[in-house]
């Protein structure tokens, strides 16, 4: 039986964590605001401006492979440093990179130097690893049976500056023209400066560490089990990581493939940039804005069918977006709305899947290696998206990332009959 003053050192450790996770939910909301801001200028213009810049489709998906391919490598450092330091250190730095890039990326709009560009993308790259590595954060004290709720809150406040984002094409566009910049460059400078932002936030605010406090927390837990010892080896991970990156992988490929090559289908069919905008601000929207009740869904109603209702969404997407006439901006936008919520079941019940499978010893080293997997597919699919419409047509592209978002439900069949024989 517990002694009273183990009893009260419990409640005290309990009352310290749920106040400093409503710390880090607040300042965590504040910087994705910003950071959702940053994260929009990449995904709506990226593309537009490699064409101009390249004048050619075939390498229009170039930028999106480009800083997905840095956020790879943001992820695995973010990683990394979370493992020594905490999520402090690793997101300001990784927001401020992010805006470093962006600022690259209109110097070499400016110079029409296209090595700068590429660069500059790549390091651009390194906010959008850190937006989505800050969910984590949100779920680092959660109690287990709101783990959904911690990621989506940590989510949902990107919505606000990731619709911003695309709506202020024109107004930003004509803003770089009075300044000499090349329009398209210019939600970039909004991106230099909400990244930047962003990063000050986080490393002014997060304060103390989420992930550090909650790595002792569970420390103290473990030395009280009989026979423990901090010597003792840090533990596997359990076969819900493995389940929660493939699902967060294949929803990431969908997601990236047919959105890098929307607006360059819409301007193709004359549609105007702010139709552009509409449409990639409608899709954002959907990608972070449903988290609030996705993560009430994930811890409600299971990770499973979350993740099965993420695929069923990708691939009405996809034939959506395939069949609807290349004049008709309200399927497009009905299309894209539909891929962004698929997106977001899959990441939200994703992450879930992955915190319930690790603990703090091993958790960001897991998260950071995943985030790596989850960039390089969408750089393989940002990348690979202009080369097949090229080939083919938008509409294959649309079609074929819609059926394979169906292969999230053998992976589910196959992670349920590893659990049977494990058991």
């Amino acid at each position: 039986m517990a002694s009273p003053e183990t009893t009260t050192t419990d409640e005290h450790t309990a009352l310290e964590a749920a106040r400093v996770h409503k710390r880090t939910l607040t300042t965590v909301v504040l910087s994705q605001i910003l950071g959702g801001a940053g994260l929009a200028a990449g995904i709506s213009v990226g593309a537009l401006l490699a064409q101009d810049m390249l004048g050619s489709d075939a390498l229009s998906g170039l930028p999106t492979g480009l800083f997905t391919l840095g956020s790879a490598l943001a992820a695995f450092l973010v990683g990394r440093s979370t493992q020594r330091f905490g999520r402090r250190l690793g997101l300001a730095y990784g927001f401020i990179a992010g805006g470093i890039g962006a600022l690259g990326v209109v110097i070499a709009a400016l110079s029409d130097s296209m090595v700068l560009l590429f660069a500059s993308l790549f390091v651009y790259g390194s906010g959008t690893a850190t937006n989505l590595q800050a969910r984590y954060a949100g779920s680092d004290l959660a109690p287990a049976h709101r783990r959904g709720f911690g990621t989506s809150m940590a989510m949902v406040a990107t919505t606000v500056g990731a619709v911003a984002g695309p709506n202020l094409v024109d107004p930003l566009g004509r803003f770089a023209d009075s300044l000499g910049v090349p329009a398209l460059a210019g939600p970039f400078i909004l991106a230099a400066v909400a990244y930047s932002a962003a990063g000050l936030v986080l490393f002014t605010f997060l304060r103390p560490d989420p992930y550090l406090l909650a790595r002792r927390i569970a420390a103290d837990a473990a030395t009280k089990e009989p026979g423990a010892s901090e010597s003792d080896p840090v533990p596997k991970v359990g076969i819900g990581v493995y389940v929660g990156a493939t699902v967060m992988v294949l929803t990431q490929i969908v997601m990236v493939a047919i959105m890098t090559m929307t607006p360059v289908h819409m301007r193709a069919h004359d549609h105007e940039m702010a139709s552009v905008g509409l449409v990639i601000g409608m899709h954002i929207g959907a990608m972070w804005l449903p988290s609030l009740f996705t993560g009430v869904m994930v811890d409600r109603l299971g990770r499973t069918p979350t993740v099965i209702a993420s695929g069923v969404t990708l691939l009405l997407a996809g034939v959506l977006a395939a069949a609807a006439p290349g004049d008709s901006l309200g399927l497009l936008v009905l299309a894209l709305v539909l891929l962004g919520l698929g997106w977001n079941f899959g990441l939200v019940s994703g992450t879930a899947l992955v915190v319930d499978a690790t603990v703090p010893q091993n958790r960001p080293r897991a998260q950071g290696t995943i985030d790596v997997l989850i960039a390089l597919a969408g750089a393989g699919g940002g990348a690979m998206s202009g080369v097949i419409v090229n080939a083919t047509s938008y509409q294959a592209l649309s079609v074929s990332g819609g059926v394979l978002a169906l292969v999230l439900i053998p992976v589910l069949l196959w992670a349920r009959s590893r659990r049977t024989v494990t058991a």
